[in-house]
């Protein structure tokens, strides 16, 4: 009926009295059509705003949804880029266990080499020219051993550090004395004793005297 005229609201077909006034029929029906329509109205507005009041809601949750979502991507990043710290800490771990495995075994070693270079030099060339020929061979046997325990240290990362001629760096040389030599000021002018490095670590320093240049005349 809302939406339509209604022969009961159409004031030209009532019929009217002798005074020119309707009926209290005709009022009745015309208070009935205004009670429906206002009824229909009122029912479209709230069936407005039930529409309204679930698009509210619908656009809430999809905003809980979203923030939900974006939380869970959040979480899976930092679970992955904790995961992947692990393995790189752990690969980190095992190539210093390869690297540093025989650091004591190294250190341990450097005393025979020690010994090697001290046993050559302690003889000077009029020694080994008075050397029978069995010393000689002995000799160059000594020379050869130390070489190959050089090379050997060295397949397994242990180096000699940078020796005479090199910048005097306190974190692999030992100063022990200042002496004037014809190396640039600063300078390594002499070797006590060699240095080892491992990787990147210090076995030993080199025992090492630092070049104050040349000696003023």
């Amino acid at each position: 009926m809302a939406g339509k005229k209604n022969k009961d609201i159409d004031m030209k077909h009532m019929d009217l009295g002798e005074d020119g006034l309707p009926s209290e029929e005709d009022l009745d029906a015309l208070q009935r059509a205004i009670d429906m329509e206002m009824d229909g109205m009122a029912q479209r507005e709230a069936a407005a705003e039930a529409s309204e009041a679930d698009d509210d809601s619908d656009a809430k949750r999809i905003e809980e949804l979203e923030a939900e979502l974006a939380a869970l991507k959040d979480k899976a990043l930092r679970a992955m880029a904790d995961a992947d710290n692990v393995k790189k800490r752990a690969e980190r771990e095992v190539a210093a266990a390869k690297t540093y495995g025989i650091e004591r075994f190294a250190v341990d070693m450097l005393s025979v080499h020690d010994n090697l270079s001290r046993a050559l030099l302690n003889l000077d060339g009029k020694a080994k020219e008075d050397m029978g020929q069995n010393a000689k061979n002995l000799l160059e046997g000594i020379e050869l051993t130390e070489k190959d325990l050089i090379l050997t240290l060295s397949r397994h990362g242990v180096k000699a550090v940078p020796g005479v001629g090199s910048k005097f760096d306190p974190n692999v040389h030992q100063a022990v004395a200042q002496i004037p030599s014809d190396e640039d000021k600063g300078n390594v002018a002499t070797v006590m004793q060699t240095g080892f490095k491992l990787g990147e670590r210090t076995l030993r320093a080199a025992m090492v005297a630092v070049s104050t240049g040349p000696a003023k005349s």
